[in-house]
Parts: structure tokens; sequence; C-alpha cells
């Protein structure tokens, strides 16, 4: 019988839905030593807190987070919460011994991130932070073409991440629902929600990040604040973009933008090498579109890669080759690798230390754009 990994999560809202889902689907699938029990799930209000445990299957809940990192029968913490209580929870939860997993960004801005590092490393408690966009079977098998040298030398960097839900200037900012346009519980806009995806998947498929040059646009300037009632200044940044050197020597172009009519979610990469190019598109996410230019001339062309086979990544715990996956799916990923890593007594990637480094890059992002400048890394 496989050994219980207590889970108790902080926060319920979308993200706490992929969770609790993934911990749900993951023994499923994955033949593992540990199986997650969803002991308790936290939040402000009681009574919605008590309806997510009763739709989920959570044992209990807890109004008061400090309360849940401190009970004996949790192992696990899960952050999913707005970015300016990740540091808070993160510190106690590493002071009381409990193994963490962080929604994205790690933190609000590098020196909380550092003071996290730092806290669980002294702890020696596991962590891993949901960038789960590394997850998906498409994505990881890029990164084994790039690794095994399939595409030589690699040049170019190209990533976007397109939305458009906060066009209208009668959206309010703040709450539970909008507190990503409010730039005290999110630190900052699509660079810290969006652009960090793309940056910690740069990072993973082609290396360190050097220097960057940016700029940002703030297209409403003021929005009514839904816990004040008030109109106030808008903090954060509507769109973002951004050019960068790698340590590799290649360059990189990132845009992202909540104000891309006609776009809810387009995350795209394309990576040119030397003998081979890649790209992937989150809206055909089990594709991987490949070019090869040692292809001889007549058959050189573009192809399209479905990533379904049994020997394709993850794909031999779930349907018969053809029969896709989706995004729900990156999240059962990252939780069967963070049990497998339990039971190694390992961390999973991205752990606290690999996430500072896109918050190293994000901060750099904004401090750029603001001072109109380059900023090395």
């Amino acid at each position: 019988m496989a050994k219980q990994l207590r889970i108790g999560m902080v926060g319920y809202g979308f993200m706490g839905r992929t969770h609790s889902n993934a911990y749900r689907r993951v023994p499923n699938f994955f033949n593992l030593e540990y199986t997650p029990v969803l002991k308790a799930v936290c939040a402000r209000d009681a009574e919605k807190a008590k309806a997510f445990a009763d739709q989920w299957g959570y044992e209990s809940i807890e109004s008061d987070w400090r309360k849940l990192v401190e009970r004996s029968d949790i192992d696990a913490i899960d952050i999913c919460t707005p970015n300016n209580l990740h540091k808070d929870i993160a510190l106690a939860a590493a002071a009381n011994g409990k193994m963490i997993l962080c929604e994205k960004p790690l933190s609000m801005n590098v020196a909380e991130g550092e003071e996290m590092c730092e806290a669980v490393e002294k702890a020696k408690v596991l962590n891993t932070v949901w960038y789960n966009y590394r997850r998906v079977p498409a994505v990881t098998y890029a990164k084994q073409l790039i690794d095994e040298g399939k595409l030589g030398r690699i040049f170019h960097y190209r990533a976007n991440f397109l939305q458009d839900w906060t066009i209208s200037a009668d959206l309010p900012q703040g709450g539970a629902a909008l507190w990503r346009l409010d730039a005290a519980a999110a630190g900052s806009g699509v660079t810290g929600d969006l652009l960090a995806h793309c940056i910690d998947t740069a990072i993973w498929l082609n290396g360190g990040i050097s220097t960057v040059n940016a700029m940002t646009e703030t297209f409403v300037k003021e929005r009514k604040h839904t816990l004040t009632g008030k109109v106030e200044k808008v903090g954060i940044d509507d769109a973002c973009a951004f050019l960068c050197r790698f340590d590799n020597g290649s360059l990189g172009l990132f845009e992202s933008t909540r104000y891309a009519r006609g776009h809810k979610a387009l995350y795209t990469f394309e990576i040119n090498g030397e003998h081979a190019s890649i790209k992937w598109d989150l809206h055909d996410l089990h594709r991987l579109q490949w070019f090869d230019h040692r292809t001889p001339g007549p058959l050189r062309a573009w192809s399209s890669i479905h990533v379904t086979d049994g020997d394709h990544p993850y794909m031999d715990h779930w349907w018969v080759p053809g029969l896709q996956i989706g995004y729900e799916h990156t999240f059962v990923h990252q939780v069967a690798d963070f049990l497998e890593g339990v039971a190694k007594g390992e961390s999973t990637g991205p752990t606290f230390r690999d996430a500072l480094e896109t918050q190293k890059v994000c901060d750099a992002v904004l401090n750029s754009a603001k001072e109109m400048a380059w900023k090395n890394i």
C-alpha cells in the first residue's frame, strides 16, 4: 500500500481547483510510492472553504493559514494564494518542517525570493514551484531534443503570451477575483503572471538569461478598487515586451499583453538552431512543430509531431497513441514528479532556487522598462 502524503492547501480559486484535481487523479494513472491525501483546505471565508472541501474531498478546513501550517497531520503545504502571501506562508511552513508546493511566481520580488530560498534550504524541506508548462509532453520532448543536440547551436528564442480579458476600462481592480490587477497583491501585471511562465520555460530549455532591455505599458491608468470602492491608480503592467541575451549567446524576444483582442491564452515559443527549429503553441499543445535542415532538399519542410506515443514524455501513463491529453494533465505530471522526488528525498524542479532565477529576470525586466536601459541579471 502506498504511503500517504497529507496535503494542506491555502486558497481555493482557479489554481486550487487545478491542484486538487491533480492530487485526486495522480494515483489512478501513476504507480507511485506515495499517494496524496487531501487533508485540509484553508480560506478566510469558512463557508466557501467548506463548500470547496465538500466538492473536492478535503477532510477538513481552516480559516487561518497559521493554524494549517502548525498542524501535525499535514506533511505538505500547497500555496495557491495571491502573490503577496507567498513569502509569509512559505516561511512559516518551512519553520514547521512542511514540504512546500508554491504557485508561481515565487515571490513579489527577488528580495522576498531570496528569503524564501534561504528558509527552505535551512529547514531542508522539499519544495517546488508550479511552473506547469514544463510538463506539457510536447515541451518536455522539446527539452529532450535540445539536450541531445538535435538543434545544434541555438541562435534565437522567441515567445509570447497573449490575452484580452482586461481591455474594458470598467473592469475594477482588487478583491478575490481581480487581485491580479492590484499591484499590492500581485506585485506586477503580465510580467509576473504571464511572462514568468515564458521565462521559466526559456531558462529550462535554453539556459540562463544574462541581460534584458524592456518596455511596459499600462493602458488603463485608473480603475475602481473592489475593496475600497474608490477610483485608484493602476500599478501593474498591462503589456510588456523585452529583448534579451542568453548565456549561450542566443538572442531572445518576449512579448506579453492582456490587450490582444481575440486571444484568451495564446502561449507560443519558437527556437531556431543551426540544424533545426522547433515551435510550440498552447492552443495545439499536444503537437511540436519541427524543421530539420538536414533533411534532403525536396523533402525539407516543417512537420508536425503528434506527441501522444508511449515513448513520448509522460504519455505511457495515459491513453493509446493518437489520443491526446490537455492542460489539466500538466498539473498531474507535476504532482507525480513531486511524489517521485519525495520517495527519493529530493526536491522537484523548478525548485524555489530555480524559480528565483525567473524572479531575477522579471525584476530586471521591470527595472529596465522603468529606467529605459539594459539591465544585467
